[in-house]
């Protein structure tokens, strides 16, 4: 491998590495408090302000066209101009050259598209603000705080559906099985560090999750059952409902729920589901009234479901939920849409119907697709269903903002203390081994940004173990530079030139970084795999510096040194006092 090439891997490396970085880069350092609250706005709060924002902006330029509509186009709406352009385009007006606040309106064709045109910008704004959150290294939660969520297990209504009294041994395997779907749903990459706690010989939750916790997207997964399933519409049922409701308008509670239906009009084996679409800003809105089939022969759990994948649709390119059945799951489906062509399928999840499709024949081989859902949601229902069904209703009782676990003295020691440790290591081994001490300098400078990307990149959380975890990295980088630096030093001082120096100290040194690299990454991955929390947010940050390290002090440091001899030519090497 040429040096030229060894040097475009690196240059690549670094040019991914940054361009992972950026968003933590840009979230912490260039991004204001008011924007971060912004971010963690729910989604109707978004559309709260997105409205306001836009019905404010409207009258500004309104008041600008009422005293000259030859006004010039104030710049901070210039995010109009290509809606507006294209509009031109479409009633076939010329574009004028420069722009008036005049021209602007003259473009739609009524007050409510201009709202509208408005209104998606500052959507967008705050959704690609979420996106950039989603794409950080978050701060856990002894450094940053994080949310506490109160949630009680249902226990009653799990009495219910079954039909008899639960034993407290009962009731304890109902929680306990909660808590592990919660903590299989939550702990996705293994350093978010979640603490799930049960109430001493109760039926409520404790939780805390670190960093700054979009509430929704928790809501979603806490109280997510993880019930899908997948049932036949009775379209006659359904306008007879239709019927009664809109003859009983009254029967509608502020939930949007329908109470009080006659038996003899909705019927035996059926139930009243409500359809909902989410609007652009993610909110769920009412679409109409259906009446399903809840009969075994018409009706088909996601407990049938083996496998979840989210794809985009190669046409339409929206996002697309893929089940695979297990074999009885197959041939259920198989029947139910056999007997059924020419009617209504609904997705029910979580007793919401999320979408329907027409059956135009019967589908065999027990791959479904259904549609219906955007990008989050279609992963937080794989997510879910992959997690397993939540064995009991959950109640969520309260959200709290919690602060850092330690205080902001104990943090601010704790980083200057690794800063410091990382100055004196740099120092050391400048005092030790002279110029040759830049090389380790560079390497671990290197490997420390490809470890944090990488921990960006996943939108993993960082905690004082995790630093805990980078210090040690530093530790093992600058122990296999050590390693390789003695090698290279007893060939040199037995006579042999730079180049041949070099070449038989990182060869000889090779087996014995590669050896103690490969055990420390085995033992951190068995740690990582079996261990919780703390120690799993240690192991986990260690075998990714580990990784990064071996790359760091064989191939960096190497091209490195190769460029000083045969590059630059070097004569002597600068790696310790000693005078040869």
């Amino acid at each position: 491998m040429t040096k030229r090439f060894r040097l475009f891997i690196i240059v690549l490396l670094l040019a991914v590495s940054g361009w992972f970085l950026y968003p933590t880069a840009s979230w912490y350092f260039f991004t204001s408090a008011d924007r971060k609250e912004l971010a963690s706005s729910s989604r109707e709060q978004i559309r709260d302000y997105a409205q306001k924002q836009a019905k404010a902006k409207l009258e500004e330029l309104k008041v600008l066209y009422t005293k000259d509509t030859k006004s010039a186009l104030p710049a901070d709406v210039d995010f109009l101009l290509p809606l507006v352009k294209r509009n031109y385009e479409v009633a076939k007006m010329a574009v004028p050259s420069t722009w008036t606040v005049g021209d602007v309106f003259k473009a739609y064709t009524t007050e409510a598209d201009f709202l509208y045109g408005l209104e998606e910008h500052y959507r967008k704004n705050i959704t690609e603000l979420k996106d950039e959150k989603g794409r950080i290294l978050q701060l856990g939660l002894d450094l940053s705080g994080g949310m506490s969520v109160v949630i009680k297990a249902d226990l009653d209504a799990l009495e219910k559906k079954k039909g008899t009294t639960l034993d407290k041994t009962d009731r304890d395997d109902a929680v306990t099985r909660a808590i592990e779907v919660l903590k299989s749903r939550i702990d996705t990459f293994g350093v978010s560090e979640p603490v799930i706690k049960r109430e001493s010989g109760g039926d409520r939750i404790f939780i805390e999750l670190p960093g700054d916790v979009d509430p929704e997207r928790v809501n979603s997964f806490l109280r997510g059952k993880g019930s899908l399933s997948l049932n036949i519409v009775d379209d006659e049922a359904t306008a007879a409902v239709n019927q009664w409701i809109a003859a009983n308008p009254s029967s509608i509670n502020d939930k949007n729920q329908v109470e009080g239906i006659p038996q003899e009009i909705l019927g035996a084996g059926l139930e009243l589901r409500t359809y909902f679409k989410k609007d652009r800003f993610g909110i769920d809105q009412f679409v109409n009234r259906q009446v399903i089939k809840v009969e075994d022969k018409y009706f088909l759990d996601g407990l049938s479901i083996t496998q979840a994948t989210v794809e985009r649709d190669s046409i339409s390119n929206q996002p697309t939920v893929n089940f695979v059945l297990d074999s009885k799951g197959a041939d259920h489906f198989f029947k139910m849409t056999q007997e059924n062509v020419g009617k209504t399928m609904a997705v029910v999840l979580d007793d919401k119907i999320r979408a329907g499709a027409r059956i135009s024949e019967a589908i065999p081989g027990g791959s479904v697709r259904v549609t219906g859902f955007d990008a989050k949601d279609a992963n937080d229902l794989k997510t879910t269903l992959k997690t397993g069904a939540m064995p009991v209703n959950l109640i969520v009782q309260s959200y709290t903002n919690i602060g850092a676990t330690l205080g902001q003295d104990a943090i601010t020691s704790g980083i200057n203390s690794m800063l410091w440790g990382l100055i004196l290591v740099v120092v050391f081994m400048f005092a030790y081994y002279k110029g040759t001490g830049v090389n380790a300098t560079i390497a671990l400078l290197i490997n420390m940004f490809i470890v944090v990307a990488v921990l960006g990149v996943f939108n993993m959380t960082l905690t004082l173990t995790g630093i805990a975890g980078l210090v040690l990295t530093v530790g093992l980088t600058v122990d296999a530079n050590v390693i390789v630096f003695e090698r290279i030093k007893e060939e040199y001082w037995a006579g042999k030139s730079p180049a041949t120096a070099i070449e038989i100290g990182f060869k000889r040194a090779f087996w014995t970084i590669m050896d103690s690299h490969v055990t420390a990454i085995i033992a951190a991955l068995f740690l990582s795999l079996l261990a919780k929390g703390a120690v799993q947010g240690f192991a986990v940050t260690l075998a990714i510096g580990l990784v990064s390290s071996l790359f760091t002090s064989l191939f960096v440091s190497r091209l490195i040194f190769d460029f000083e001899t045969d590059v630059l030519k070097t004569k002597k090497i600068s790696i310790a006092w000693r005078k040869i």
